[in-house]
């Protein structure tokens, strides 16, 4: 009997077959046919399953609560950072929780000769001084999520606690928290991550790891990628 597990990973590669394969943020902008509405799945160099097949180390949305107006691809911009303007290659980890969390594996891993922990993640706003001081960070952080190959699903239903993003998201996590062919390599950076659910799954998420999944998210995931 198929897993779950084996069963999201060929939806996935049926998705990818559908949309041209997996992108990279660093080569994406705003001009793209974006979707208002969905869920993406990252990938990362280097992190493969048994099977050989890249694993899922990110799935996310957007606009889950009643009345949110945010885009697929505003959530996507916050996690990718700037690629021109006045600071080229920077970013807000305040906006991304995603980039805060590849930020603070960076610095256990690699140090931090300039101090950058005390202020990192503190508060949901920073000083021009402190921001300045964080920007070389900001800079690696983009480089890092920017590399990692990642696909979307076009979902466009309505906010809300029944929404199937919102099932697809915290279903997905779940199965892939809890599966034996996708845990991470000794040199995968979220080794180094502050969190220990990160560690310990594999995955750049903190909620709904190790819950209990509902499988019918698999089937809806299945219905929306037929409609790409």
């Amino acid at each position: 009997m198929t897993s779950a597990a084996e069963h999201l990973y060929d939806l996935l590669d049926d998705l990818a077959s559908r949309t041209g394969g997996p992108r990279e943020l660093r080569t994406c902008g705003g001009r793209l046919p974006w979707p208002r509405r969905g869920v993406y799945f990252f990938f990362e160099p280097g992190e493969a399953r048994s099977d050989g097949r890249l694993r899922v180390v990110r799935v996310g949305t957007h606009a889950l609560r009643l009345g949110s107006g945010s885009t697929l691809w505003g959530r996507l911009s916050q996690h990718r950072g700037n690629l021109g303007g006045t600071n080229p290659g920077g970013g807000s980890h305040r906006g991304s929780i995603f980039r805060l969390h590849v930020g603070e594996a960076l610095l256990a891993r690699d140090g931090d000769p300039d101090g950058i922990a005390a202020s990192w993640g503190r508060g949901t706003k920073a000083t021009p001084d402190i921001r300045s001081r964080e920007t070389a960070h900001e800079r690696r952080v983009s480089a890092h999520i920017g590399a990692m190959p990642f696909l979307w699903v076009a979902i466009d239903d309505d906010p809300g606690p029944g929404s199937d993003r919102g099932l697809i998201e915290r279903s997905t996590i779940a199965i892939l928290s809890t599966s034996p062919t996708d845990q991470p390599s000794p040199t995968w950076l979220g080794q180094w991550a502050n969190r220990p659910v990160i560690r310990s799954s594999g995955l750049w998420n903190v909620n709904h790891i190790g819950e209990r999944p509902d499988l019918t998210a698999l089937d809806r995931l299945e219905y929306w990628i037929s409609k790409a």
